[in-house]
């Protein structure tokens, strides 16, 4: 990296590493990631990054691992006792949607974007189809099963854990085969890929959370990014019909790549509740990693609202969602 100019990235919320983007002229600008919680250990961190190296070489839009002198995709240095975690990726070309203040490419209509959201993310699962992994990652029942709910989730959440469990074993019931079920992004979203505003071309990066899990999962993630192109729109029909426009536009992009059972696009709804999960597990988890006493603010209640009372789509199309204010409840007590 000699020669670099190297300039912290600004964490987010629940943020696991520290990130650098480092440039130089005359050469392709370059993200280190510097791991530094104990949360993962060295056979996750080797099996992400191998499994990103195997989607850049089988065609993946993905920012690839570049390789330290010594070879390795991975390198570890201990300090104090402590072991930080190191990779470093090609940056990925163009910049993020919030970035271009969600303006898309002059005289392009929207509909582009939607059709390679979906492209990409096919291209990735069809993949995904044919990896045999030397370093595996974790699979979703590994991390999502009732003993961690019971652990993350506050008591006063009775009702919470008891349809998070349901909801597992509904899962549980589903079928693992290698056309449903394999290794996924887990946090697929606009935050996580860049746009290419010349050409239209989306590249993705962030595998920190991948994971075997159900290609639905990803798609469920591919419907609730859309929400926000509508949420301010007041009347629910059509919210709904952008909504159906939308994924079929998506949806297409996604099958131009890959395949995807009627059957279980049907389990839409379910995965939209899984994502519920995931965020509101997620939440927890973050408050938890800060030290900080679990607090239940308007964003977090209206995902537990939604999963207490079986309120599918997220509420989107629901009495309970205002769009004066997207997505929040009133506060909960813990």
């Amino acid at each position: 990296m000699e020669g670099y100019e190297h300039k912290l990235v600004k964490a987010h919320d629940g943020g696991r590493n520290v990130v650098y983007n480092c440039e130089k002229e005359g050469a392709e600008a370059k993200i280190l990631r510097i791991a530094f919680l104990n949360d993962r250990s060295r056979e996750d961190f080797l099996a992400e990054v191998e499994y990103i190296r195997y989607l850049f070489e089988h065609g993946g839009s993905v920012s690839d691992v570049v390789s330290s002198r010594k070879g390795n995709l991975l390198e570890e240095i201990s300090h104090h006792n402590h072991t930080f975690f190191i990779c470093l990726f090609e940056k990925a070309r163009g910049k993020r949607f919030v970035d271009n203040h969600y303006r898309y490419r002059e005289g392009v209509p929207i509909a582009e974007y939607y059709f390679n959201c979906g492209k990409v993310l096919g291209k990735l699962h069809q993949i995904s189809k044919g990896y045999n992994p030397v370093h595996r990652r974790y699979r979703f029942f590994d991390k999502y099963n009732a003993e961690y709910i019971d652990k993350r989730i506050p008591g006063s959440f009775s009702l919470l854990k008891e349809k998070l469990v349901e909801l597992l074993k509904t899962l549980e019931g589903l079928d693992r085969n290698r056309e449903s079920f394999g290794m996924v992004h887990f946090d697929y979203n606009d935050g996580n890929y860049s746009i290419d505003f010349d050409t239209g071309q989306i590249t993705v990066y962030d595998f920190d959370n991948s994971c075997y899990c159900w290609y639905m999962f990803d798609l469920a993630s591919l419907w609730t990014n859309g929400v926000g192109w509508i949420q301010f729109e007041p009347d629910a029909g059509k919210r709904k019909k952008f909504m159906d426009d939308y994924f079929q536009t998506a949806l297409e992009g996604y099958r131009s790549e890959t395949r995807i059972e009627d059957s279980m696009l049907e389990k839409l709804p379910l995965f939209i509740q899984v994502n519920l999960m995931e965020g509101i597990v997620d939440a927890f988890e973050v408050m938890r990693n800060n030290g900080e006493e679990p607090e239940c603010d308007e964003e977090l209640s209206y995902r537990i609202k939604c999963l207490e009372d079986d309120i599918p789509y997220m509420g989107f199309f629901h009495e309970i969602y205002s769009c004066e204010e997207p997505f929040e409840y009133e506060k909960r007590d813990i």
